[in-house]
């Protein structure tokens, strides 16, 4: 006991267990030190010898160490000095040294590898697996024991394991959970001078690991690169350097370009004449270094068709197929040229190579701080770059290099290249240290620390992916984030995917994004993949096509055996070992997600749309908007092009998300699918920049509203949306919901208060509109203090208002009284000056106010529903209101012409005299001012010389004509167009209403009661006023009610008429039969034309016209209204009928004889303005009808208008000239008269300026005829201004 009670002996022990045990074993210690316990400490002594015997079991299954003829083999016991004396070294080994197979045997022989495993790195996995090979043969074991290796998706290694190969990602993957790294005793960093990404970061935490790791050897590997620089790093580390084997290689420069003699040979030439050079002296096989895919086809064009006979050309680059590959490494017996990007500088050496031509140029990948892209430029390589290409041809035996640049560019160039840490995003390093809880990213000890404007925007792509707070603290994203062996951004792909629940289908994307694309392009079958690969296209998103390829390969994986799967990838054009890859990487993902972070797939499909949403998620920075053709513009000011490969090439969608966005000859945006621009709110809504503009009220949803634009790294993402604005400025938008939502009421609200209140400043407002006035309201200032006093701070909307009222029921608060509202003159308007409604034609029809002079609806306006319309006439309308009355007469007055204005000076007297003597509303306005006015000063004003059109807005009746819902369906000052353009509307309305009318049909005589002329209809409500009429119904006769009077009158005429027809219906036949008028002047009547200047009905024949002109002459259009005032016309003329119908039908019949001379005559004079002239006056006189239309007495003057024509034939022939002088001044007024005519739509026949214009005709043309009255130009002037 007293052994196991030393505290010593028992630390010592610790020292002698295995690595992985020692720190915990130490703590254990520590705690029993403080607090003895003989148990705890007797189990913690057992656990630690067995952790010691089971290192010395590693120590004795360690084989038999021995060593191949290498330079190293020579310099072993060196190292190994070094190794056991210094905790790191760096070992500098030139090309076939052996330092990467036997540094870990040296280690071993050193005792490394038992208490701990010796770990050794490479860049690459096949690199790790075929070294870890070389090991495990040369100790004679069997691979997966002794030595073994770990790469992605795969490894060997058990517990016995001694030296394991594995890839630097590996090891920093292992940190994670091992952050001591307490499984190793040894590290061998291998190939430290390629300064990847991993390395630097493995480089700089083994400078904090080291001290805290005492017992670790840290071994660090390079080819004879700038080795002063990691042994700086790692504090004056011993550098011990080691030879290998090589042969001279014979540079040659052969410049192109500015530096070359042939200033105008090009590349692809250059290339062509160096193999021409090289192919004469018999050299070998050459390998020719070019920056890229194009440049290698256009150097392959060229030497295909000068290159010299017999040699092979074979590309090389890494998105060949592994088949195409292979073809580099198979022995050959022809010649080659192998076409090469820089992937053959150190990861590849090409067999049988004894010539390098070298461009002088690579693609260097570099992270464009600016635009936030990976960026592929084209640059000149470094000395160290060029030496390893002009290495690879002497390997094997004396070379030749040719470099296509000048000696002096080469010594002017950067010696080393540039570490991809300097020149790539740090987000994934930043996160992994993020998660490690190392120092500050910019105190970290990189072996070259990146620039600040780096690890910012490393920070700032970690930001935005939401993976890091404003404070750079991990948020629950981006702890998670680091759970996945990818680029954050995949990562945060699948955590996005899980809430749109279609983490199935990201998987698979996430996982094919993290592979080279599996579809092969070779470069002789290019059209025939495209056909092949055209299956797996997804016509909108490039995404979607990695899931319909995966379905497929799932599907065939299933139904085919090994090899007929290969056999179907090789005719596809798919590579076999990337769709392996592709499913070990999603069965690595699938087991974090499910394992590690506990995330559900789901069941069902996803949808479309919830795939981009989620692939958004990490995407947010590589969306763009199309501009002008195909160009995009991206985050951050980024133009860049859809790639040619990409489905959506042609289709160039508004918007769309890329997964890359490379830079080669331009930007261009690959893998890319079609988004929606609200979704990118919802993936990065922390990096929304919103603005806010054009705050305002909105009355539907009762509060103030403002405009907002989203943007996203300069892409306007939304515009235009509206928000509430107490969001942004509650305090304005408190004042908008107080100004606009309760002074204006421009809201939708319910309350009691608000209800009451709106009657009270509606009634106190309308009084205001009425009289014109502005002083019976207070101003809105103080309505808005009166609620602004009232209303808690917190009231800015009318859901609050609501929420506040229902809660404390404060209505009663709100309310206004008419105190509240009132200025103190309380005056209101006169209700008979300004009536809510005039009787007008004895309908009421409802007035409305408006008091606002800038609006068209100023003033008064008639709402007529439009079933009324043709009840109502325009003269009762022009007076206005009594409250507006005097102020119209004024404005007439004023609005003379100067030279009559004058005469009623001063206007105000003239304006009371006018109201004194006129009577308000009594006939037409304009003809009772002029006459008041005429007979005050003896004047001849007439209606005519009144100019409406300068009256003042207010002082013109508004009209409006109301449907039948109460709408306005019509609006204008001018009431004979609304009357015009809606009269035929209205009847039908008003004809609608008839349904329970007053009606009778078929009446043979008098079987009606008294028929009154007004008659009062019910209808909806309301009363119509009609107008009771008889009917012509043709062969007897009805009665029914009109809404118009004037079409009553018409009506009631023709159903007398019809009426006496039927009463005399015998008389008229006799006529008929015993009448002049001969067949063929019944014939010729007919075929008269219409009415040149209007439409006019026409009887059957000319004896149905001259019934109808013999009842309508005979009884002279009187309202006969009642039974006995029918019995009474007919008595007195019942034995006048026939005789007076008689001499009537032989005036017709003369007057066709007339007719037909005169127009025989006529016909001499065709061709002359003359036959024109007096051809349109007798198609006036003439025509279809004429016999029912011209009054009887104007028939007795046609035989006059007859021979006055004749007479001005005769006059005519020797004075043409004269009588086209004489047609024009007759011309004139009957132009005037007949376009009245038409606007007018009046009865042409009984208007006496008609048949005026005939009689002048008379005393133009046949003096010698005496006319009825006397006529001349200037009466005729006199009449036509009287009438118009």
């Amino acid at each position: 006991m007293s052994e196991c009670l030393d505290f010593r002996r028992l630390n010592q022990l610790i020292n002698a267990a295995l690595t992985k045990d020692q720190h915990t074993f130490r703590q254990q210690l520590k705690r029993l030190s403080k607090t003895p316990d003989n148990e705890r400490l007797i189990v913690l002594l057992a656990r630690v010898e067995e952790s010691a015997a089971t290192a010395e079991r590693r120590r004795d299954q360690c084989p038999a160490i021995d060593y191949p003829d290498l330079p190293i083999s020579h310099k072993r016991e060196d190292i190994a000095a070094l190794i056991d004396q210094h905790q790191v070294v760096i070992l500098c080994g030139e090309t076939g040294s052996g330092k990467t197979t036997q540094l870990p045997k040296i280690c071993l022989e050193l005792g490394r590898g038992f208490k701990g495993q010796i770990g050794h790195t490479q860049p690459r996995r096949l690199a790790a697996i075929s070294v870890a090979q070389r090991i495990a043969d040369e100790l004679k074991t069997e691979l997966g024991q002794t030595v073994g290796y770990k790469i992605r998706f795969q490894g060997k290694e058990n517990e016995h394991t001694l030296v394991k190969l594995m890839t630097d990602g590996i090891l920093l993957a292992e940190i994670k959970s091992d952050q001591y790294l307490s499984h190793y005793d040894t590290l061998i960093l291998d190939e430290a001078h390629e300064r990847s990404l991993n390395i630097d970061f493995l480089l700089g935490y083994m400078k904090w690991l080291l001290p805290k790791r005492p017992d670790l050897k840290l071994i660090v590997t390079s080819a004879t690169i700038d080795p002063e620089r990691f042994s700086k790093h790692f504090n004056g580390a011993p550098i011990i350097n080691v030879s290998g084997r090589t042969y001279p290689v014979e540079m040659r420069y052969h410049p192109v370009g500015a530096d070359a003699e042939q200033s105008d040979r090009d590349m692809p030439q250059a290339i062509v004449d160096a193999a021409a050079e090289l192919h004469r002296e018999r050299a070998g096989d050459i390998l020719v270094f070019l920056s890229g895919e194009r440049e290698i086809r256009e150097a392959t064009d060229a030497l295909r068709k000068h290159h010299p006979p017999g040699y092979d050309i074979l590309p090389l680059y890494s998105r060949l197929s592994a088949k195409e590959q292979s073809q580099i490494f198979k022995p050959h017996k022809k010649p080659r040229i192998v076409l090469a990007t820089n992937v053959a500088e150190t990861s590849l050496t090409v067999p049988g190579i004894r010539c390098v031509i070298d461009t002088g140029l690579a693609r260097i990948s570099r992270f464009s701080q600016r635009s936030k892209i990976q960026q592929l430029p084209i640059e000149p390589i470094s000395q160290a770059s060029a030496n390893q290409r002009s290495g690879r041809c002497g390997r094997e035996a004396a070379g030749i290099c040719i470099r296509l640049y000048s000696e002096d560019d080469f010594k002017q160039r950067a010696e080393f290249t540039q570490p991809e840490i300097l020149r790539t995003n740090l987000a994934s390093v930043i996160l992994q240290m993020k998660s490690l809880k190392l120092s500050d990213v910019s105190q970290f000890p990189f072996l070259e620390p990146p620039a600040d404007k780096v690890i910012r925007s490393g920070i700032r792509h970690l930001h935005e992916l939401g993976a890091l707070d404003d404070g750079e603290k991990l948020t629950l994203i981006g702890k998670r984030l680091t759970q996945f062996p990818l680029d954050p951004q995949l990562g945060r792909m699948l955590l996005a995917a899980e809430e749109f629940r279609c983490l199935d289908e990201v998987l698979t994307i996430v996982a094919a994004l993290s592979i080279q694309d599996p579809r092969e392009r070779p470069m002789d079958k290019a059209k025939y993949a495209d056909a092949k690969h055209k299956t797996y296209q997804n016509e909108s998103s490039d995404f979607l096509s990695f899931l319909t390829l995966w379905k497929e390969f799932q599907a065939q994986k299933k139904v085919l055996s090994n090899n007929k799967f290969r056999q179907y990838c090789r005719e596809n054009f798919l590579s076999y070992m990337r769709l392996k890859d592709w499913e070990d990487i999603r069965r690595q993902l699938l087991d974090v997600v499910k394992g590690n972070l506990g995330l559900k797939l789901n069941i069902s499909t996803a949808d479309d749309d919830a795939i981009h949403q989620a692939l958004l998620s990490g995407l947010v920075t590589r969306i763009g908007v199309k501009q002008d053709q195909a160009e995009y513009l991206g985050a951050r000011n980024l133009k860049f092009y859809i790639h040619p490969a990409s489905s959506l090439f042609k289709k160039q969608p508004k918007w769309l998300m890329a997964a890359e966005q490379v830079e080669t000859t331009r930007v261009y945006g690959r893998t890319v699918a079609v988004i929606k621009p609200e979704w990118v709110e919802k993936a990065a809504p922390h990096l929304i920049k919103r603005q806010y503009y054009e705050p305002h009220w909105s009355k539907k949803v009762g509060q103030a509203m403002v405009y907002e634009q989203l943007q996203l790294f300069g892409l306007t993402i939304s515009k235009g949306r509206k928000v509430p604005l107490a969001r942004t400025e509650p305090t304005a938008a408190r004042e908008l919901f107080i100004r606009n939502g309760l002074v204006e009421r421009e809201m939708l609200c319910h309350a009691p208060f608000f209800k009451k209140n709106e009657q009270l400043l509606a009634s106190i407002e309308y009084e205001q509109q009425k009289g014109r006035r502005v002083d019976l309201l207070i101003d809105e200032q103080s309505l808005f203090e009166f609620y602004e006093d009232k209303l808690p701070e917190q009231i800015n909307s009318l859901a609050a208002l609501n929420s506040w009222l229902k809660k404390d029921n404060n209505n009663a608060v709100l309310e206004l009284s008419e105190d509240d509202v009132t200025s103190n003159d309380k005056a209101s308007t006169d209700p008979d000056n300004f009536p809510d409604s005039r009787l007008i034609n004895g309908v009421a029809i409802k007035l409305s106010y408006r008091f606002e002079p800038a609006h068209e609806e100023d003033g008064v306006t008639a709402n007529i529903p439009l079933a009324q319309l043709n009840q109502l006439s325009s003269q009762p309308f022009d007076w206005l209101v009594p409250g507006l009355y005097a102020e119209k007469l004024q404005a007439l007055i004023k609005g003379l012409p100067k030279n009559l204005r004058k005469q009623f000076v001063p206007v105000p007297n003239f304006v009371t005299s006018c109201l004194n003597e006129l009577d308000y509303s009594a006939g037409g306005l304009l003809d009772a001012l002029a006459s008041s006015l005429n007979k005050q000063t003896s004047s001849t004003l007439k209606a005519s010389d009144f100019e409406l059109d300068k009256l003042p807005a207010h002082l013109r009746m508004n009209f409006h004509i109301i449907g039948d819902k109460g709408e306005v369906i019509a609006a204008s000052k001018d009431f004979a167009t609304l009357k015009r353009q809606y009269t035929k509307k209205a009847g039908q309305q008003f004809q609608a209403a008839l349904t329970n009318a007053l009606s009778m049909s078929g009446s043979k005589n008098w079987q009606f009661n008294d028929i009154a002329k007004h008659h009062t209809i019910e209808h909806e409500g309301r009363s119509l006023q009609g107008f009771l009429t008889l009917v012509d119904e043709q062969d007897s006769v009805g009665l029914t009610v009109v809404d118009s009077e004037e079409e009553a009158e018409k009506s009631h005429q023709a159903g007398l008429i019809r009426l006496f027809r039927l009463k005399f219906s015998k008389e008229l036949k006799q006529l008929s039969r015993q009448s002049v008028i001969t067949t063929a002047q019944a014939f010729g009547y007919l075929q008269l034309k219409p009415h040149p200047e209007c439409e006019l009905d026409k009887g059957e024949d000319i004896f149905d016209d001259l019934a109808h002109q013999l009842m309508s002459s005979t009884f002279q259009n009187k309202d006969i209204r009642t039974e006995e005032e029918f019995d009474t016309a007919i008595e007195r003329l019942d034995a006048s009928v026939y005789s007076t119908g008689y001499a009537l039908s032989e005036t017709v019949a003369k007057l066709l004889s007339l007719h037909q001379k005169v127009r025989q005559d006529l016909s001499t004079w065709e061709g002359q303005p003359l036959h024109k002239d007096v051809t349109k006056q007798l198609s006036r006189l003439f025509f279809q009808g004429f016999v029912r239309h011209v009054p009887a007495e104007k028939l007795m003057n046609y035989a006059r208008y007859l021979r006055a024509i004749e007479a001005r034939l005769d006059k005519a022939k020797g004075q043409i000239q004269k009588d086209v002088e004489k047609a024009a001044l007759a011309q004139r007024y009957e132009s005037l008269f007949w376009q009245a005519v038409k606007t007018s739509g009046e009865h042409l026949e009984s208007v006496d300026f008609r048949w005026l214009l005939e009689e002048y005709r008379i005393s133009l043309f046949a003096q010698q005829i005496k006319t009825t009255q006397p006529v001349s130009e200037k009466r005729l002037e006199k009449a036509w201004a009287s009438l118009y």
